[in-house]
C-alpha cells in the first residue's frame, strides 16, 4: 500500500488532549472531530489538511487518555498515517483499531519539514521525500496489525472472521 501526502510536523509528546481536547469529548460525528484535531496546537490545522497528508512527530506521540476520539479525530480531517520515533501504547492499538496506519522511526527524521511531499510504502516501511529523494526506513508492522489496517479496523476484520 503507498500513501502520498504532505507532511505535517509536531515535536515530542503530542497528547491525546493536544490531538482533540476533552471538550469535544461529547461527540461521535467525525465532521465535528475533524474541525478539532490538533486544535490544541494549531487551532486552523484542519483547514491545511488535504486528504492523504501524514503527521510526522517525535517521541511519545498520543500519550495521554484512553480516548478513541484522538485516532478518530485524524483519520476524519483527512490524515492517512502517523509517522513518529514512538507512540504511547493505547493510541497505538487504538489506531490500528480504527484503521489508521502508524509507523514507528527510530532514525533522525527532523530533516522532514511540514509541507514536504512525502512517500510512503507501507509494506516495505520506506518513507521517501519527493523533493530530496531521502529515504528512511521504519519498523515493520506487525502482520496482525496489517490485517487490521487491511480491513479497515478491527470492527470489519471480525466482521470477515464471523461470515
Amino acid at each position: 500500500m503507498i500513501i502520498r501526502g504532505n507532511a505535517h510536523v509536531f515535536g515530542n509528546d503530542i497528547d491525546t488532549d493536544v490531538i482533540i481536547p476533552a471538550r469535544y469529548l461529547n461527540t461521535y460525528d467525525h465532521d465535528e472531530l475533524a474541525k478539532h484535531a490538533m486544535e490544541g496546537i494549531e487551532s486552523d490545522f484542519y483547514k491545511k489538511v488535504t486528504k492523504g497528508d501524514v503527521i510526522v512527530a517525535g517521541s511519545n506521540f498520543g500519550s495521554g487518555s484512553s480516548r478513541e476520539h484522538a485516532p478518530i479525530a485524524l483519520m476524519a480531517v483527512g490524515i492517512s498515517l502517523v509517522i513518529a520515533r514512538s507512540f504511547a501504547r493505547i493510541f497505538y492499538r487504538n489506531a490500528f483499531n480504527i484503521g489508521l496506519p502508524l509507523l514507528e522511526v527510530s532514525e533522525d527524521i527532523d530533516s522532514i519539514k511540514s509541507g514536504t511531499p512525502l512517500e510512503v510504502n507501507l509494506d516495505t516501511g520506506l518513507i521517501k521525500e519527493l523533493l530530496t529523494n531521502r529515504v528512511y526506513k521504519a519498523k515493520s508492522v506487525p502482520q496482525f496489525m496489517q490485517e487490521l489496517l487491511s480491513a479497515g479496523g478491527l470492527m470489519n476484520y471480525m466482521e470477515k472472521k464471523i461470515k
